[in-house]
């Protein structure tokens, strides 16, 4: 359904009937749900005609989307990503505008377990040549399988193509929902991965927060009792989607809770950010979130005029958040929209991150905003929030953002990781359930920044009577003269100055050699203006900077407009302007649009030619595996022919190891002193190419059993291997649902023979350790056989899924301590199956992912 709204028509035209809503409370219980999916499941079937979206798109029409339709277009687009080929677990990006094909587009991944990965489209052409490589970069960390965008874009997502290896296709929504294929149904888990959200890299380089169902519920449900979301609520967002406060806080959040949505193109608000407010007005709405900007904006470009008639008193919360809440900001709009019904209790300043699935702390309801104002000297150098008196003249203030929301935990500490005092300022952590898995294919990163189960947010903060108060970011601290500077405060300070750009502000510190400080760096925008009137806004920000700061900036430069770069949510990128400061590229020109898509053509070029030679390369070398191969598969056939198993067994280990010498893939074992005491053992090790068991052949004890499929006897040539060498064929991998399977692998064990499981069963081209069946575990429990395991890392880069090309490289196998069983009981079977799983999460070099 489409209707026509106010915002269709021009301003002077618009019409401000407010809108009706039937609002009834759902039927579904959402709080017992495993996975988004599940949600959707129900409500698609228990309610499909309930309203779920109102969606105004920039021309200023409004489609209503229900809950079945919504189910009813994701399984279209579902059906086009079978017809791909995408499994489970394979990362799919979409690179869409905020539009109603996102919300398809989204659960058509998770209906096929999939992870959805958004990227934002492009939207600056003066800067097309480094969003690609910025882009480019997100999704070679993902190793996306699929590319959906949109045909505005297909031309530039054809060119990221070529920089992507791992990337099957570019294709649009339209393509997808055209497919006659019909997808399988697919059992989707709390534990499964819901959403790799790449961070805005505003302080550094993007990082891929992987995300699970039981992340995201976790947060919705601890959010939204917080905010006492109930049935009479409607939310309200401009926010875009590709971004986690809209992804997750505005839309997931009415899903989850069954409330209606109204969702709007961020380009409609930035062009005309009224168009917010008369949203909230024409559907009644009480929720809505923004970043402290938008606030700002609206302050800024809204007169009387636009607003007459506006009624903003259905407006119960609006969360401020996703960067640093500025106190005059949100005290100023309250002053401005009161008149209009605006309450000061419904501003609401919050806080969160990615890492946290978003929400981390709110403030208490029904209390305006609480403003801590401080003494600037003490917090400077000392680092302490003592509480200014009331005739102190050198103050700072903050905002504060509440407690913790149910369920998690935060708190402040020094660099030893010890909890400080009270308005001490210090490293910000937090717990709960909500807490990432971890940055996708980056265990380093992830790693460093966990301490002891406590996340780092990477801010500076103080607690005052329990409640926290964000005061920056830790990398973006100026230290000089013995003072800690935060960049806000000087930014915020230089857009007073007449000329500048608001909002548009940045000021760093370059580290000085020779006086062992800081130099205060300030870069701000502002119009086309001649030399004398850049010098005097340089002396004006030099003034207001010593008056208010008592310091004065080593050096003030004016830009350009739209110099500074920004992050998808609109933040400006620190990190990247001062790199940009320090390599003297900051004043430098950016090439025309079609010279930047020529220059990236002609990257592409290259690269193509490159990956044409390393294929041809690689081929030749796969043919030379592939002769080494036959001969060393025409030694073993010959050997288990003429020997006894044991002997064949001790020359198929010689040759497979002689083998991978021979392809360039020498093999490095760690704890190999473990395998020569050990007698019936049960070998587990992780999957993840063809090459996992030539490897382990090569490396095990000879004679250790391999489960495989009866199928295989189907082969001849296989069959004659299989059966010489004594290994065990099962109808099913998983055979723990086949109890003469069971009990024949149980009889091998107590017979003192070792058996090798790959308890994943299975493997796809995506990276990770997927969830390893149990009957491996079980059959060790009911046998009392101790259990080994074996983590390999290295063989996916040799051969991969879906590939048939070899390339050599090198292979590390570690062994991990004996498990034994220490009684016949489930919750046995289950211990050795956590514990065998955590050794090889640890050593496999892949991120744990669960399905």
């Amino acid at each position: 359904m489409v209707l026509p709204i106010a915002s269709a028509a021009p301003l002077s035209e618009i019409s401000h009937e407010v809108k009706t809503i039937n609002l009834k409370e759902t039927t579904y219980e959402s709080a017992t749900a495993q996975s988004l999916v599940e949600i959707l499941l129900k409500q698609a079937s228990i309610e499909p005609d309930r309203v779920h979206i109102y969606f105004q798109n920039e021309k200023g029409e409004e489609k209503i989307i229900t809950y079945g339709e919504l189910y009813t277009e994701a399984k279209r687009v579902a059906n086009g990503l079978h017809e791909y080929g995408i499994g489970e677990g394979e990362t799919i990006a979409i690179m869409l505008p905020t539009c109603e094909d996102f919300f398809y587009t989204f659960f058509g991944v998770l209906l096929l377990a999939a992870i959805p990965v958004p990227i934002y489209p492009p939207f600056r052409p003066d800067r097309i040549e480094e969003y690609a490589m910025r882009e480019a970069n997100i999704l070679k960390n993902a190793e996306v399988r699929l590319l959906i965008t949109f045909h505005k874009a297909e031309r530039l997502s054809e060119l990221l193509q070529v920089f992507i290896s791992s990337l099957k296709a570019v294709t649009t929504v339209e393509v997808l929902k055209n497919s006659t294929a019909k997808a399988p149904n697919r059992t989707i888990t709390g534990d499964m991965p819901a959403l790799i959200q790449y961070t805005s890299g505003s302080t550094s380089a993007p990082k891929g927060v992987l995300l699970t169902h039981n992340n995201l519920l976790a947060n919705i449900r601890a959010a939204g009792a917080a905010m006492q979301v109930g049935p009479t609520d409607v939310g309200a967002s401009w926010l875009p989607l590709y971004h986690d406060m809209g992804l997750i806080g505005a839309w997931f959040i009415c899903f989850y809770h069954a409330i209606p949505v109204v969702i709007m193109s961020p380009l409609s608000f930035l062009s005309h950010p009224e168009r917010w407010l008369w949203a909230i007005h024409y559907h009644r709405a009480t929720l809505s979130a923004a970043p402290n900007f938008a606030y700002e904006l609206c302050m800024r470009r809204i007169t009387p005029t636009m607003i007459e008639g506006l009624d903003l008193s259905s407006w119960r919360l609006t969360l401020n958040g996703a960067e640093a809440v500025n106190p005059k900001t949100i005290t100023q709009f309250i002053k401005k929209f009161s008149p209009y019904g605006f309450k000061p209790e419904t501003m609401f300043p919050v806080y969160g991150l990615a890492e946290s699935s978003v929400a981390l702390t709110f403030p208490p309801l029904n209390r305006p905003p609480v403003i801590d104002t401080i003494k600037r000297e003490p917090f400077e150098r000392e680092q302490k929030a003592i509480a200014a008196d009331a005739g102190d003249s050198k103050t700072l203030q903050f905002v504060c953002c509440g407690k913790a929301i149910p369920g998690h935990e935060i708190r402040v500490v020094d660099e030893n990781n010890q909890e400080v005092p009270e308005r001490k300022i210090g490293f910000l952590h937090f717990r709960g359930p909500s807490t990432m898995r971890g940055y996708y294919q980056q265990p380093e990163a992830t790693q460093k920044i966990t301490h002891d189960g406590w996340t780092d947010t990477g801010d500076m903060a103080y607690l005052a009577e329990g409640e926290i108060y964000i005061t920056g970011r830790k990398k973006d601290t100026i230290i000089k003269a013995g003072r800690n500077l935060y960049p806000e405060e000087i930014e915020e300070v230089t857009a007073q100055v007449s000329g500048v750009r608001k909002g548009c502000v940045v000021a760093f510190g370059v580290q000085d050699q020779k006086s062992g400080t800081e130099q205060l760096i300030i870069v701000a925008e502002a119009k086309e203006i001649s030399a004398s009137e850049q010098k005097k806004i340089v002396a004006e920000v030099n003034e207001k900077i010593a008056v208010v700061l008592g310091i004065v900036p080593d050096e003030v430069l004016i830009v350009p407009g739209k110099t500074l770069t920004k992050t998808s949510s609109g933040k400006l990128q620190r990190a990247a302007t001062k790199q940009a400061y320090i390599d003297k590229k900051l004043l430098r020109h950016a090439l025309p649009f079609w010279a930047q898509i020529a220059k990236l053509s002609a990257k592409g070029l290259k690269l193509k030619l490159t990956n044409l030679f390393r294929s041809a390369w690689k081929g030749i070398y796969t043919f030379y595996v592939g002769i080494l191969t036959v001969l060393c598969a025409i030694i073993v056939w010959g050997s288990v022919l003429v020997f006894k198993p044991s002997r064949a067994a001790q020359i198929t280990k010689a040759i497979t190891k002689i083998g991978t010498i021979l392809m360039g893939c020498r093999i490095q074992v760690e704890n190999e002193n473990a395998l020569s005491n050990a007698g019936a053992t049960v070998y587990v090790a992780n999957h993840a190419s063809y090459m996992d068991a030539i490897v382990l052949i090569a490396v095990l004890p000879p004679g250790v059993r391999f489960v495989a499929k009866k199928e295989l006897l189907k082969v001849p040539f296989l069959r004659t291997i299989i059966t010489r060498l004594n290994i065990i064929t099962v109808d099913r991998v998983d055979f723990l649902t086949n109890l003469s399977d069971t009990q024949k692998i149980v009889d091998e064990l107590q017979e003192g023979k070792s058996i090798v499981f790959f308890p994943e069963g299975t493997f796809t081209y995506a990276t990770g350790v997927r969830p390893f069946k149990l009957g491996a575990f079980k059959a060790a429990v009911e046998s009392g056989t101790p259990v080994c395991a074996v983590a390999i890392q290295g063989t996916r880069s040799i051969l991969r899924d879906d590939e048939w090309l070899f390339q050599p490289g090198k292979i590390k196998v570690t062994i991990g301590e004996i498990l034994a069983p220490q009684s016949k009981e489930w919750q046995e079977v289950i211990r050795l199956h956590s514990l065998a799983r955590a050794q090889i999460a640890k050593h496999c070099g892949e991120q744990v992912l669960d399905y």
